[in-house]
């Protein structure tokens, strides 16, 4: 039986607008995201491999083209729909982690929880937890400002695995971290959010993890230049 396809991605450009000029970033993209997989997309900056994580992850509307996550097509959905939708199905690991300054860490990391309408003390209790087995349980009544980068990093990631999502989309979560601690949080991720029915995309340059990807797709020039299990020789 072949694997389930988490995110089918078909005929995707997206352009931006300067002024009266407009910039492609992504040229008909067609790439497919098997559920039960950890797939890392690798390239230089400006690649478009933030445009297009945001793309699958229901962020950034395509000027062209069609995603589908889990079967459900993002773009046809009305906005109401899109946001139960990426509430539902999809976390999101935001590289300038995004917490609110005026909650706690935990509150932070039970953010989705409550949102999707879970009773704040409930939420806050399983963020509490969650947050320990990244290691930052100490922190959890901190605020932002007293954490540090890579703290806010892990509690940006348990913010992102706190409602249990389908696909986890990340861009550079290990960025902030030691070599030790992004191999745990890369396990982490494998251990929390990957399944036979999940699926996890990383947007990396950390080379220090390539080894633990099931499938690496490099991108230049807002196009997929290679799709395999191994990086090329060339990166």
């Amino acid at each position: 039986m072949s694997p389930q396809l988490a995110v089918r991605v078909s005929g995707v450009t997206k352009d931006f607008a300067f002024g009266e000029e407009r910039l492609r970033v992504l040229h008909g993209i067609d790439v497919s995201v098997r559920a039960g997989e950890l797939t890392y997309l690798v390239g230089e900056s400006g690649s478009g491999k933030t445009t297009l994580i945001s793309i699958m992850a229901g962020i950034l509307f395509p000027s062209a083209g069609a995603v589908e996550v889990f079967g459900t097509d993002l773009y046809t959905l009305s906005d109401r729909d899109l946001v139960r939708f990426r509430l539902a199905t999809i976390g999101f690991i935001f590289q300038q982690y995004n917490l609110i300054p005026s909650l706690t860490a935990a509150e932070n990391a039970a953010v989705p929880l409550i949102a999707a309408g879970t009773p704040r003390e409930v939420a806050v209790a399983q963020a509490r937890e969650l947050l320990h087995r990244l290691n930052i349980g100490t922190q959890c009544d901190k605020l932002p400002r007293q954490l540090s980068g890579g703290q806010q990093q892990r509690v940006a990631i348990g913010r992102a695995l706190i409602h249990a999502p389908r696909l986890v989309v990340c861009d550079e979560p290990t960025a902030a971290l030691d070599a030790g601690s992004g191999r745990r949080v890369m396990d982490l991720l494998r251990d929390v959010a990957l399944a036979a029915d999940r699926a996890v995309i990383v947007v990396t340059h950390d080379n220090r993890i390539f080894d633990l990807a099931d499938r690496i797709l490099a991108m230049e020039d807002g196009r997929i230049t290679h799709d395999g299990k191994h990086m090329p020789k060339d990166h």
